[in-house]
């Protein structure tokens, strides 16, 4: 049984078990999902991304949320929340992001996920404001944040990117209650 912090009617945002270990693994070998980030994901990096979400969970109650269909148990990637505090005009602050494997893309998941942590961001996290980035190049993911509700806020340059010339600059949306 899985304990769900949000749900939707499809879906289910939890913390993370090791049984999400392995297909986390293959999403960040995966070059269409890590189109827009600087390279691929080591088994390595992939399992310490995991150990710092479910730590930062445990300090703040929030993080980028293992996701499953609630139909089958089937983990399909995460969204949710992240403290960021590398340098930009919009940090500290916290982030929602958003990532699922390609087999769950194109069926509305990342939308209603994301609108789900909004709606409990204040009530349940007690967060007044959530920001989120991205290359300005993923239209899909400035299609969730302009779905869900999130404002335009401007561009900026994201230290982890300066010096990839398939980024110049990355977007940043927000939501303030």
């Amino acid at each position: 049984m899985n304990d769900y912090i949000l749900k939707t009617e499809r879906l289910g945002l939890r913390n993370w078990k090791t049984s999400d270990i392995e297909p986390f693994i293959e999403m960040g070998k995966d070059p269409e999902v890590m189109h827009y980030f600087p390279s691929l994901l080591s088994e390595k990096e992939s399992r310490d991304l995991i150990q710092k979400l479910q730590e930062h969970f445990i300090i703040h109650g929030y993080c980028y949320f293992a996701v499953d269909i609630l139909d089958t148990s089937e983990f399909i990637g995460f969204t949710g929340f992240m403290n960021q505090t590398w340098e930009s005009k919009f940090t500290p602050c916290v982030d929602m992001g958003w990532r699922l494997k390609r087999s769950a893309w194109g069926k509305g998941y990342a939308t209603e996920a994301a609108k789900a942590c909004l709606k409990d961001a204040l009530p349940q996290f007690n967060l007044k404001e959530v920001y989120a980035f991205t290359p300005d190049k993923n239209i899909p993911s400035q299609k969730v944040m302009k779905k869900i509700g999130m404002e335009y806020v401007g561009d900026f340059q994201h230290p982890k990117l300066i010096g990839d010339n398939r980024f110049e600059y990355c977007v940043a949306y927000n939501k303030i209650w």
